[in-house]
């Protein structure tokens, strides 16, 4: 599994600014990818997102990740030393993931990807026959 390079969207300079629009920020949250027997274990930490704010995604060999974060109090800010971010991450998946059983569980900020090999690359005892 190979972490996917996206291409950074061209930026137009107008000559006058409309600032009527909040300019989304993306940071590529950190990950550990595992080996297991059965395929790959992938975790990545995502501070301040939600089940509901989360997008995990395969298209065309591609698996990203989308998790918007917010604040666990919706109020007004009195003070703050720090301000969450949203994440973006793509990986390219090689043939031997099956991706028809990839699931994905988030648990206290950590989400826990796993990528299971298809069964025709999976390791197996081969019976040999005496005859």
């Amino acid at each position: 599994m190979a972490e996917k390079t996206v291409a950074a969207p061209e930026v137009h300079t107008p000559t006058t600014t409309e600032s009527t629009r909040h300019h989304e920020r993306y940071v590529a949250p950190p990950v550990d990818i595992y080996e297991t027997q059965d395929g790959l274990v992938m975790l990545a930490d995502l501070p301040g997102v939600a089940k509901e704010a989360l997008e995990v995604r395969v298209d065309n060999n591609v698996l990203t990740i989308r998790g918007h974060a917010r604040h666990a109090v919706s109020s007004d800010v009195t003070y703050r030393e720090f301000e969450l971010v949203n994440f973006f991450r793509q990986f390219e998946l090689h043939d031997h993931v099956d991706q028809s059983r990839i699931t994905a569980d988030l648990k206290c900020g950590v989400l826990t990807v796993h990528l299971l090999k298809a069964e025709e690359v999976t390791p197996r005892q081969i019976e040999v026959r005496v005859g």
